[in-house]
């Protein structure tokens, strides 16, 4: 298989350069996971990195690789489809009736 060699920008790995394995269409996978081992024995904190692309030639402005870029959130994006459900928040509950209809219609 072909690997690339490939940055890491923000985090922990901020600066290093990772052969990286291509895919059937010769790009590095969209979401790079690293799990690191915890020093006390517990479970490994994973750090997850997202491709973006790493520059543009200046004459024809085509793309010149791809880079990582750190995700904070420690997952990563996913693509929000029109029929997809929106994530359900802690802070906010359902109402008991859709619509902000009264419970009780005879009133």
């Amino acid at each position: 298989m072909k690997s690339e060699d490939t940055p890491f920008e923000g985090g922990p790995m901020d600066g290093r350069v990772l052969p990286v394995l291509l895919g059937p269409t010769g790009h590095p996978p969209k979401h790079y996971r690293i799990p690191v081992p915890d020093a006390a024995g517990g479970p490994p904190t994973v750090l997850v990195y997202r491709r973006v692309p790493r520059g543009q030639s200046k004459r024809l402005g085509l793309q010149q690789g791809w880079k990582y870029a750190y995700e904070p959130e420690g997952r990563p994006s996913r693509l929000k489809w029109p029929w997809s459900k929106p994530e359900a928040t802690p802070d906010t509950k359902p109402d008991a009736t859709p619509g902000g209809k009264p419970e009780n219609p005879d009133e």
